[in-house]
């Protein structure tokens, strides 16, 4: 049995790019995009510790992209539904 290193590793670029999307502004992030990156990474998390031998690479990779993942869509949700709130308030 062999540990593959080049996919998880080639992943990573993936995860590099979604931290990148970091300083754009949440209104250009996308909810299905962000939705996959998530999913893809608690999945596949979950994947990597049940496979023997264990990746390692792997795990980290998708713990990274799932948590990326996350804070994108809360930057997302927060500009979408609860800054109209405050701007409501505000008017008031």
């Amino acid at each position: 049995m062999a540990v593959h290193f080049w996919a998880p590793t080639s992943k990573w670029i993936i995860s590099i790019a979604n931290f990148a999307d970091f300083s754009k502004p949440p209104e250009k992030s996308s909810y299905p995009q962000q939705q996959a990156v998530t999913r893809t990474g608690l999945i596949w998390s979950r994947y990597s510790l049940v496979i023997i031998p264990k990746n390692w690479n792997l795990f980290s990779v998708n713990v990274a992209m799932a948590g990326m993942g996350l804070y994108q869509l809360t930057r997302k949700i927060k500009l979408d539904y609860f800054s109209e709130r405050e701007a409501a308030v505000a008017r008031e």
